[in-house]
């Protein structure tokens, strides 16, 4: 599939006993530094724009400095950061983050984590997160009602803001009760340390935002929070003992890094903080009450990463349970059939499907042979049990398009070498292949390089599977599928809709959307679901073949996609299916969606048409 820059992720580490044990028992000052890196290099798969850290080091002297942060642009960020960090970093609070835009935004100043400096410590704010708000016009219009005028428009810059001006609000309070108590001079500032309820800040900023986020800090003064949205979109995994309290966005992240059991590691529940104060006791606070069960079940088909063992399972599944449309697509004829896959998040929902195959002619077998009325000869043994699933490597990722030609045709033949075949790997005009990808979401790569090599071995039918089902709306909460013309089924259903004299489908569903933008954000219903409905999925895989099929292209294509029954069957526990379905988890993604349509009329249909 196309590469989607998607979710960030997080690495948090909080030492809970003092540096000496840690220098003692591992060797070196620079344990949990060590183990910060390790943590974001298992992470790397989910930003390569820019990545940070920071520490804190707690019970410094007035005059020496004790937060410290770094950050650097560039897929090669982690390594340019860990190679300038030195003793100083020598703390018991550690932060990283790892970045992939969803704005488009691009520079230092927006790669995490974001720093908000005090003379106090307790004031200073250090944040990172995994997150995209969709709201994030109401929240700075809610700041610069409150008379605060933020510098950055951006939701990292502007939570930051928010956030640490609750902050503020909590030290003061602490502030006047210390000066209730009678306590004067470093006895306050040790009171307020000492007092600050991080729970009292989140309750007071996250209760407004709207979208999927996890949500990292710590302060100057040694507290360290995460948390997850109450909806449970974004992922975060914990774990703790006597030594530590460490948290990433994927549980393997954890799992090879600290040597731990799959069971030793803690999910974090929607609306949820992990909250570690300064004297390093742990608690969970719900911060918000659970507002949905929407756990992304994009983060299973794609996303995260396929060594987790549940995610291995689920991605196996989906693979398996595709056998039946296959084995329709293929009428049946295993014999003369190569199934492959395109690489690489592909090739685990790959082994699935093989296993369903395997299954299948295993049966097949069984029914011949119990079927026979006489006992088989060695030779009528001999043809039945050696037919087996036929697989090959058949597509080889090559090179990274780069962007340095930029002539039309130049390029595109540039493109179309992205990929590479294994050349005698199916018979010509005999075999059929079966290719499956994890997803297919605008279908570029399958028209400009993947059809195209693959039409060089001239099977003699090729049938594109996806792992997932048809991508037909836009993600709202951390993944750069903004624009509801990127996706080839949405282009599809428009052009059936235009074939069919159906115009006064599109156009009505333009006037639903303006109407329902004009209501309250909570009354919103998402009416771009109205397009799909004249169709089937057959009729829209189809279309898509129409669309993405090279002029020159001789193999006849059918494209199997997994249904949203199967999806749910196999990722039980991952009900956020808001990208293939259209039912958003929350008002912000339903305002969005409709939103988009209306950007898509406005601006590319009208043009195509006289509307």
């Amino acid at each position: 599939m196309e590469q989607l820059k998607h979710e960030c992720g997080v690495a948090m580490i909080r030492l809970l006993k003092p540096l000496k044990y840690y220098q003692e028992k591992y060797g070196t000052w620079a344990y949990g530094l060590n183990k910060l890196y390790l943590m974001m290099e298992k992470q790397h798969n989910r930003g390569q724009e820019g990545a940070g850290i920071a520490s804190v080091k707690l019970n410094t002297e007035p005059g020496t400095d004790y937060m410290f942060r770094e950050r650097a642009e560039g897929k090669d960020a982690i390594t340019e950061i860990f190679s300038k960090v030195n003793e100083n970093f020598a703390g018991e609070l550690y932060m990283g983050h790892l970045r992939y835009s969803t704005t488009g935004k691009s520079g230092l100043s927006y790669v995490h984590p974001f720093l908000r400096r005090n003379n106090w410590k307790a004031k200073n704010l250090c944040l990172c997160g995994n997150f995209n708000m969709t709201n994030i016009d109401e929240i700075f219009e809610k700041l610069t009602s409150q008379g605060q005028c933020p510098r950055i428009y951006s939701d990292s810059y502007i939570t930051l803001e928010l956030m640490g001006h609750r902050l503020d609000r909590e030290v003061e309070r602490n502030f006047i009760e210390a000066k209730e108590k009678g306590l004067e001079g470093l006895d306050i500032t040790n009171y307020i340390d000492d007092n600050v309820q991080i729970e009292n800040v989140l309750k007071t900023t996250m209760e407004d935002f709207d979208g999927g986020y996890v949500m990292c800090g710590m302060t100057g003064s040694g507290e360290m929070f995460a948390m997850r949205d109450p909806w449970g979109i974004r992922p975060a995994f914990y774990y703790l003992d006597d030594e530590m309290m460490i948290l990433a966005s994927e549980r393997p992240v954890l799992q090879t890094t600290f040597d731990l059991e799959c069971e030793d590691i803690k999910e974090l529940p929607a609306g949820q903080a992990i909250i570690v104060n300064r004297r390093g006791e742990t608690s969970l606070k719900q911060i918000l009450k659970q507002r949905g069960d929407s756990k992304c079940s994009f983060e299973r088909i794609y996303f995260s990463r396929g060594s987790d063992r549940d995610i291995y399972k689920e991605r196996k599944k989906l693979g398996e349970q595709l056998t039946k449309p296959i084995l329709k697509a293929i009428n049946g004829d295993t014999r003369h059939t190569v199934f492959s896959f395109v690489p690489n998040t592909a090739e685990v929902a790959f082994y699935g499907m093989l296993n369903g195959f395997k299954r299948y002619i295993n049966e097949q077998k069984i029914r011949k042979i119990s079927t026979m009325d006489h006992v088989p000869t060695k030779e009528e043994l001999d043809e039945i049990l050696h037919t087996y699933v036929r697989s090959e490597k058949v597509a080889w990722k090559d090179i990274k398009l780069r962007t340095f030609i930029t002539e039309g045709n130049s390029r595109n033949d540039l493109a179309s070498h992205v990929y590479d075949i294994t050349y005698e790997s199916v018979r010509p005009h005999e075999d059929n292949l079966v290719i499956i990808d994890d997803s297919i979401v605008r279908g570029t790569t399958l028209r400009e390089s993947i059809f195209k090599i693959l039409d060089r071995l001239n099977p003699k039918k090729i049938v594109m599977v996806s792992s997932s089902p048809q991508i037909r709306y836009p993600d709202y909460y951390g993944i750069d599928m903004a624009r509801l013309e990127e996706f080839c089924a949405f282009r599809a259903t428009i052009e059936l809709l235009k074939e069919r004299n159906m115009h006064k489908i599109i156009e009505a569903t333009y006037h639903a959307c303006t109407n329902e933008l004009k209501k309250p954000k909570a009354e919103m219903q998402n009416c771009v679901r109205e397009i799909y409905k004249p169709f089937t999925v057959e009729e829209i895989n189809e279309k898509m073949v129409e669309i993405l099929r090279p002029a020159d292209m001789k193999t006849p294509i059918e494209m199997v996609f997994q249904s949203i029954e199967g999806l749910h069957e196999a990722c039980p526990d991952h009900k956020g299916d808001w990208y293939f379905t259209g039912k958003y988890p929350t008002p912000g993604g339903i305002k969005l969606v409709n939103q988009a349509y209306v950007n898509y009329i406005e601006t590319v249909y009208q043009n195509e048409t006289k509307f």
